[in-house]
Order: structure tokens, then sequence, then C-alpha cells
């Protein structure tokens, strides 16, 4: 029989631990986990999007109860070991749940400090570590205003970001002098607290905590400073610290001390049969609380775990690589400096950025960056090689890019960083590893690349990064998706299997797509549901029902959300023109609502940037413009020249054609974005060449031209057919982009769709065969006809009003 081996605590360190341990011997054990939550395991550090709004918690899922099943895990969810016999080698929960090991592996993490003082048990009190605690401030922010976050650490600052976002007034109290004491200094720090303050965060910093006061109904309604002050909080949100979780450990008979006591195998010293890691465990004293000491745990502990016998953990050289509320920050080593060192400041608060670099002895010991943090691999694999940097130290300021030509951002820098560079910390993993699985593995998407080598899939801070490696491996092009490849991995189904069930079987439901296709997951996941989504409503316009929660945040509020957590506004202007009238109105509304920014678009329109969430039905009923869909995989703009109305180079009546056209597609819903332009003559002012449709006047006519791309990877369109009238350039653009909506995966340009199938095809439907083009353009009519403006018909929409009201006023 398989030895028995249980691991105690559903985490990201523990089930990382049997990640490494499956590939090292795949069969060598029976395993069973315990977990104290009902969820399978997800990435904590993810929680603060999920807060904000931004994500879903299917989304944080890292392994859904498919991936314990699939290896043969027993998985035991919503059960807390209580106890376990070190004699007889069995584990129990507190439902009398029992199992037997032979190895256990303890990875209880830890628990929020929660400040011993009066009122600390009210309701409304709550730590920030879990989903259950995350639900219960989502809950709190639908019905109260003020909040009260209680440490200004990262989980604090995110903990007030995210309830910032949903609208509750946010004050954070902390009792150091600055913010983030432990990773910035004290003029990064300022930086950062004037950052949020512009977003409506207020701050008290050394300030401490006196009691907590209750309400008649036993809820937290204030909190009282140290200096006797109250601030009003129907929420507290503790975020002072976190302790290692021992209590099962001491139970149990191990030595702790600032966590379990293990050794370099991550062994606990009172028993071998015994492992811990992760922030319940203490190595060499050290209680590490960062996700990547605990990857780098978690591989020594399988190599022991499967029998190697090799791998010592020696402890991890520091670093915090952090992305605060859209704002990087990146820490390591002695970047206080002081007596014995020197410092290398550059200081831009304006353009909010600022590096310090601190030398001794001549070798890098510490560094501090905030706002630009690109080179922070760089600066940390000089710290911990030791390396001189006398010969660097003119351009060390600069970056790695100040040392030759490689440039300081895109595919340039990703192309020119040597194989061995660690792109992500948390996971460990360097540039070579990532690009040969995107070589080997055929990989096209970023969430592909993170499934094969986990680059990206922990805190997130090195996503460009890897985005950037991604383009420059696979030549810009890792939109387009492989003829071959699962729609994701919820199923083994492509795209195309997916389009011809819904069509074949007359599928009109996300549901009903599951339960035909026997989807792996019961509610699929962040990939899946959008693009099921798609397929529906456009395959069955009227009888399908658009499903707003499987859309995107974007669609969600019909607007673009910003890194600020702002909103930015595009309404639609017929073919770029406007009026007097609708520029006053613009006007009025940038005033009345306090607008920071207004820009022209490239598209010819304009764009209202930083508006408030709860502001946004207010800015589109006073704009009384049709929405820009700017936001929305759909018909963005339709870019216009003069024409002959106005050029004296003009051969045809160009923005007519365009207001014609925008106003025949503009409910137009697709597999992705869509662009057109028209240009009154072959001089293409309208940049026509590199549009999805683009239409350009002749002396005789016009010529459509299709499957452009000014993104990424410039393609130029290619010449789809001549026509003579208005009509008929109506009938072309038209039936193309029904025949892309219908056949088009989701996410997949026109240009990758017609590299797909061949232009061939594509005339042979459109140009070739009339019948085909008359009937892919009534349906095109048909499917639009009765699209709701969601600006202006939020209930036939289906845009869900309550997500922009701020708060229950008091």
């Amino acid at each position: 029989m398989k030895p028995k081996l249980v691991l105690v605590g559903n985490g990201m360190a523990g089930v990382r631990t049997l990640e490494e341990l499956l590939k090292l011997a795949p069969d060598l054990y029976d395993i069973t986990v315990f977990g104290a939550e009902p969820h399978p395991n997800y990435n904590r550090i993810l929680l603060s999007p999920v807060l904000a709004g931004e994500q879903t918690v299917e989304q944080i899922v890292l392994n859904p109860r498919a991936w314990y099943a699939e290896r043969g895990i027993t998985l035991h969810t919503g059960r807390k070991v209580v106890a376990v016999d070190r004699l007889r080698r069995v584990v129990r929960a507190d439902d009398g749940t029992e199992a037997t090991y032979d190895r256990l592996l303890l990875a209880t993490g830890s628990r929020p400090f929660i400040l011993p003082v009066p009122g600390h048990d009210l309701a409304g009190v709550v730590g920030y570590r879990d989903i259950a605690d995350t639900e219960q401030m989502i809950d709190a922010a639908m019905h109260h205003r003020h909040a009260v976050v209680i440490g200004g650490g990262l989980l604090g600052l995110e903990a007030a970001n995210g309830l910032l976002a949903r609208g509750m007034e946010v004050t954070v109290v902390h009792l150091m002098p600055w913010l983030m004491e432990r990773q910035l200094d004290e003029v990064a720090a300022s930086m950062l607290r004037d950052s949020l303050q512009q977003r409506g965060i207020r701050f008290l910093l050394g300030a401490r905590t006196r009691e907590l006061l209750g309400d008649a109904d036993g809820r937290v309604r204030a909190v009282r400073l140290e200096d006797g002050s109250e601030l009003a909080a129907e929420l507290v949100v503790m975020a002072a610290g976190i302790r290692p979780d021992t209590e099962l450990a001491a139970g149990m008979g191990l030595h702790c001390e600032r966590g379990v006591v293990v050794d370099d195998t991550l062994q606990t010293v009172t028993d071998p049969r015994v492992y811990a890691l992760g922030e319940c465990a203490a190595h060499r004293g050290v209680a590490y609380g960062l996700v990547a000491p605990l990857f780098e745990q978690a591989k020594v502990c399988a190599t022991h775990l499967a029998r190697f016998g090799i791998g010592r953990y020696s402890g991890s050289a520091l670093s915090a690589k952090l992305k605060v509320t859209g704002i990087d920050l990146f820490s390591a080593g002695d970047f206080m400096g002081g007596e014995g060192s020197e410092e290398i400041v550059l200081c831009d608060p304006a353009g909010g950025v600022y590096k310090k670099l601190v030398i001794r002895d001549d070798r890098l010991v510490g560094a501090c960056l905030y706002g630009d943090t690109v080179d922070s691999a760089w600066y940390f694999k000089l710290l911990r090689e030791g390396r001189a940097v006398g010969e660097l130290r003119e351009r060390l300021m600069f970056g790695e890019s100040g040392l030759g030509d490689a440039g300081h951002q895109g595919q340039n820098k990703a192309a020119a960083m040597p194989d061995d560079a660690e792109v992500c910390g948390c996971n460990g993993v360097c540039k070579g590893t990532i690009v040969r699985a995107i070589k080997e593995q055929g990989l096209f998407t970023l969430d592909e690349v993170r499934r094969h080598t986990k680059a990206s899939a922990s805190c997130g801070s090195c996503t460009g990064l890897v985005e950037q490696i991604l383009m420059s491996t696979v030549g810009g092009d890792y939109s387009a998706a492989p003829k071959a490849r699962a729609l994701c991995g919820c199923t083994d189904a492509t795209h195309q299997q997916v389009r011809d069930a819904i069509r074949e079987h007359r599928l009109l439901s996300i549901p009903a797509v599951f339960h035909f296709m026997e989807w792996r997951t019961p509610n699929g996941c962040a990939s899946c549901r959008p693009a099921i989504n798609y397929y529906l409503i456009s395959t069955w316009p009227r009888e399908a029902a658009d499903d707003p929660q499987s859309r995107f945040v974007n669609e969600r509020a019909h607007a673009n959300i910003q890194k600020d957590g702002t909103f930015s506004v595009v309404p639609r202007m017929w073919g770029g023109e406007t009026s007097a009238a609708e520029l006053r109105r613009i006007a009025d509304v940038v005033d009345k609502y306090a607008i920071p920014s207004v820009k022209v678009t490239g598209g010819q329109r304009i764009d209202l940037l930083g508006v408030r969430k709860e502001d946004l039905p207010g800015v589109w009923k006073d704009l009384g413009m049709p929405s820009g869909h700017a936001y929305a995989k759909a018909l963005r703009t339709v870019k216009t020249c003069v024409g002959s109305e106005w050029c004296r180079f003009g051969t045809q009546e160009s923005t007519r054609m365009g207001k014609e056209l925008e106003r025949a597609l503009w409910r137009m819903y697709a597999p992705h974005k869509v662009k057109l332009a028209v240009s009154g003559c072959p001089r293409n002012c309208a940049e026509s060449g590199i549009k999805d449709v683009g239409v350009i006047g002749v002396e005789s006519g016009w010529e459509i031209y299709v499957a452009g791309n000014g993104g990424i990877k410039t393609e130029v369109a290619q010449f789809l057919v001549k026509v003579s009238g208005h009509d008929d350039v109506l009938e072309h653009a038209g039936a193309f982009l029904q025949l892309y909506r219908e056949e088009g995966w989701y996410l997949e340009r026109t240009v990758h769709y017609v590299a797909r199938v061949g232009l061939d095809h594509v005339k042979r439907r459109v140009v070739d065969d009339a019948a085909s083009r008359r009937a892919l353009w009534e349906r095109l009519q048909f499917a639009v006809a009765e699209e709701p403006d969601p600006w202006h018909a939020s209930v036939p929409a289906a845009v869900d009003l309550r997500q922009f009201i701020p708060l229950i006023p008091a």
C-alpha cells in the first residue's frame, strides 16, 4: 500500500508543495488535504482585487476541486483539524473526520493580529486574511458609510483602497510615523500617502487606538484614539500584522518559538515524520510572510517528501516587489542606509518616481523604488551577488538599460534580458524558463504562461514583463488563438466546437452549454464565461439572454476603469463630427462632476477621464449622447476625414459615409473591438489601411479593405472589393462583420480571424455570393435593431444600477 501523506492547510504554501511533489513522484503517496475554509486553494494575494470589485472569488482560485480529483487527492474543505495523535499518527477534524498518516505536512499559515483593546469583539470588527473576511467587508460596504482601517501596511492600504472603491469613507489609523515602514523609507512613504490621499483616503499617522465603541445592537460605531478623539466607524478592519498559527502544533507537542521550529529540510525538530512550512514555520528563528520564500521552502520540502534526500533551505534574501492600489513599489536589503553607507537618490515627486540606492564598501546593499520598478530584478541580483558596483556607479541609477542600448520599456527590454534573469520573484522563474515553455508548449496567452510556469501567478507585479517576453518571443502575435486549443482549462472543447454546439443544439444559456458539453467546473471560469456569453447572444440574438455577470468589469460598468479606480467615459460622435451643443454639454458635465482630464482620442472622440463610479449614471444622463462603447468588445469608432465636402483633394463624401456606417453598426457586439475608417481619397488621411474595415474613396466609387490592425503588430488591411454607392458599402462591410461575428472566436481580432479562415473564404461569402451577402447583412440588422443603449436604457440593457450606489445614506 502507498504511504499516506496528510496536508493540514489548503493554502498557497502547502498546495505548492504538493504540486512540486507530484512532479517528482506522482504516484508515491496517498494524499489527503484538510482545509479549514470551504474553498479550494486560492491566491490569497488577490483578495484585494476581489474586495475592490475588480475580480471574483472564482477568478482567484488556483487549484479547483477538479485538480484534486484528477490526481486522486482526498480533499476535505470546511474542516478544521483540531487534534493530532502522534503516537497513533491520526489527524482528527472538528467534525470527527479522521485520517492516518505516515508523513504529516503542517501549513496552517497565520492569523491576523487583533488588537486587544476594549470592543475588539464587537460586530463589524474584522481581520483581513481570507475570503470570509473579504465577503464580510463587501457586505458592510453595501450597508454602511464609515470604515476605519487600523494598520498602514500593505494589507491595510489594500483594504482601504478596496473599501473606497466600494463607496465607503475610509480612514487609516497607523501607529508608526509613516506608512509601510518595513518596506519604504520616509520619502517613498510620503509620496505613497499623498497619492492615496488624492484618491480620498484619510490618514492619521502616529495614532494609537484606545478602544472601540459599540451601539445598542452590539455593532461598532466609533474608534476612540489615545488622545480622546473619536472616528465614526461602522466597520473596523484590523490590519496590524499577523501571527503564526501554531495552536495545532503546540497542542500536539511540537517545539514552537516564533512558529513551528523546523530544520533545513523543513522537518520539525521534534518529530521527523512531521514537516512544516509557510507562515506557520520558524526557520533559523525567522518566520516568513512573503510568497517567494514560502515557495522556495515548498521546493525543498517536496524533494525530501519524494525521498530524494537532496536540497537544503538556508533562508531567503528578502525583497518586496509590490503593487499597492496600482502603484509599483520595490525594496530590498538595508534600504534605510545609515552610518558607513552612502546613498544615490533620484526624487521626482511630480512624476511619481523615487529611487534610492544604498552602497556600502562598494557593494549595493539596499534599494527602495517607488513608481518605477522596471529594474528591480537587476538591482536585487546585484544585491544578492555582492558584486562590486564601482565601475557601474555613474550609470547605476539608470538601471540595466543604462549599460547599453536595450531600452527601458517594452519588447526591446524583454528581448535584451539574459535567460538567467529572474522575472517572477514569488515563484523564482527566470526568463529562460518562460521562453522555453512558450516555444516548446506553443503558448500564446498570458494565462497559458501562468499555468505552465507560474510566472505572474502570485502577486502579479511582474505581469507586464511576462507579457513583454511573450510578445518578443512569438513576434507580437500573441493574441492569435491556435486552431486546436481548448477554450479554457474547464473543457477540452475548442472555441469552434462550442460555437457549433450552441448553433446545432439551440443552446440558449450558459448553464445549458455547461450541461450539454459536460464542463469540468460547474460554474466555469473567467475565461470561458465571457466567451460563451458572446457566442450565445451572437448566435441567438433576442433569444439568448445576455448575462452581465459574465462580462468583464468594464462592460458591467459601461465605462473604462483606470489605474486609480476612476472611470473613463467616451460619448459617441458620429463619424468624429460634433456640434456646439454637444461640446457645451461636455463642458458642463466636466465642470459639474469635477472631471480632472479631457482628451481627444485617436478615434476622433472626446474622452472624459477620472469620473467617479457613483457619478457615471449622472454623467451619461447629462451628456445626452449615445454610448461610445469604448469599453466593450464592440464597434468602437468610425474615423473619417473631411472628404469632398471640404477638402480640395477629396473625391467622395467620407464624413457622410462614415456617419452612415456608424449609425448602422454602433450597437454591434463582436468577438473583439472593431474599428472602422473612411477616407475621402487615396491620400488616406483617416488611416483606413490599418482598420478592421477601411473604406477609401476613389473617383469611381469606394474601395473596401478588411482585417487591418494598428496594435502591437501593425497589419495592413487586405483589399476586399470595389463598389459604387453608399448602400453597397454598408452591405459589404456589414456582411463581413456579421461573418466575423458568427465565425470569429472570442478575443480574436479580425486580422487573426481572416488569417485563420483565409481571405478567399471571406470573398466567397461576402463578394461572390450575393445571396449570402444579403443574408449576412440582414442577420446583422436584425441583431442590432433592438439592442438598447446601456447609458440611456438601463433596464432593457440589464445594467445593474446598484453597482453605482456607493453607500446607503445615514
